[in-house]
């Protein structure tokens, strides 16, 4: 079993993290059941956040009873004390817990310092004296506030989208974290879905022996891909990296990551799906993306107020408008070439 080392943190665990977000999206029975199936195949590490609505639930009814077995990583929202401290007891209480092993900010538009006024490192520092955490991280989609967050050597993890359609900037965030003796949890390992082939993205995140993936997981047929790479990694060969190469040539550039930070829209705009309907129809069952509750979603678009708040917001710099209105013209050729063929 390939492991891999959080930096300073000395928490060594299977190159294998549970990504808990999807989670929010099934039954608590059946939550549990694929946590506790992670659990016996060897997988430790565990990620959620306050954001993810039952999630922290979920994992604590799942982890409760072997706690002291696994390391739990959460994050807090807050802009400030008051709203840190109230995230952190509630993520408590829900995870069942005393403590937390990372405790990460997520992704917040600034890095938080001692004395910048928000109170929040302030606040992270006073936590982790009490013992209810034990390692402090943050969490960014941005380039200039991740690298401000390795270089200030305040933070022992960084968690940050990495995936085998990374740019150099990118790679060099993932290299100056090593340097930094600093943990480098990958988000976003198949893009937000974009990436169809597990194996792929498995075997090109392998070649980084300090990176820690964490895979998010819905379906246990999901979790059972990842299980079976614990003991037969895949290996990257000439038809995996041209599966690589095909991808990053189709995917690389202006699209959206469906991060989810420029929600919600003042239009009701369901737009970390919507600006990026061109790409998922065709790299997925396109009748899942054609369904009447999708084009009633889609339609949506044509009510954008131009207010410019999801431009403002977007972390990748996205003229996210623009985007929405690109994909709505390229989801009504491809219905109404539907409908012709029908």
């Amino acid at each position: 079993m390939q492991t891999v080392t959080l930096g300073k943190t000395g928490i060594t665990v299977s190159k294998n993290g549970f990504g808990a977000l999807p989670i929010q999206r099934i039954s608590l029975d059946e939550a549990v059941r694929l946590v506790r199936k992670a659990y016996d195949a060897g997988v430790t590490f565990f990620d959620t956040a306050r954001m993810y609505t039952d999630s922290e639930i979920k994992l604590g009814h799942a982890l409760h009873d072997i706690r002291d077995n696994v390391f739990i990583a959460t994050k807090t929202g807050a802009l400030t004390a008051d709203e840190f401290w109230k995230d952190l007891e509630t993520s408590l209480a829900n995870l069942q817990t005393d403590h937390v092993d990372i405790y990460q900010f997520h992704n917040p538009p600034f890095c938080p310092k001692p004395g910048d006024g928000s109170g929040l490192y302030e606040a992270i520092l006073e936590a982790k004296a009490q013992g209810k955490v034990r390692h402090i991280g943050i969490t960014n989609h941005r380039l200039a506030v991740a690298k401000e967050a390795i270089s200030s050597g305040l933070y022992e993890t960084l968690q940050f989208p990495f995936n085998y359609l990374a740019t150099d900037k990118d790679l060099e965030i993932a290299q100056l974290c090593r340097e930094a003796g600093m943990g480098f949890i990958a988000m976003k390992g198949m893009s937000g879905g974009l990436i169809n082939n597990s194996s792929a993205a498995y075997a090109w995140l392998a070649q980084y022996d300090h990176v820690l993936p964490i895979w998010g997981v819905q379906r246990e047929s999901e979790l059972d891909e990842f299980l079976s790479y614990i003991n037969d990694p895949p290996v990257l060969n000439d038809e995996l990296q041209a599966v690589i190469d095909h991808d990053r040539k189709e995917l690389q550039g202006e699209f959206c990551r469906g991060c989810g930070y420029c929600m919600p829209c003042p239009a009701g705009i369901e737009i970390n799906n919507c600006a990026r309907m061109s790409l998922m129809i065709r790299r997925a069952p396109s009748d899942a993306q054609l369904t009447f509750e999708m084009q009633s979603k889609m339609k949506k678009i044509e009510e954008c107020l131009h207010c410019g708040l999801c431009k403002s917001k977007c972390p990748y710099g996205l003229d996210t408008p623009a985007l929405l209105q690109k994909n709505l013209e390229d989801y009504k050729e491809i219905l109404a070439g539907r409908r012709k063929v029908q």
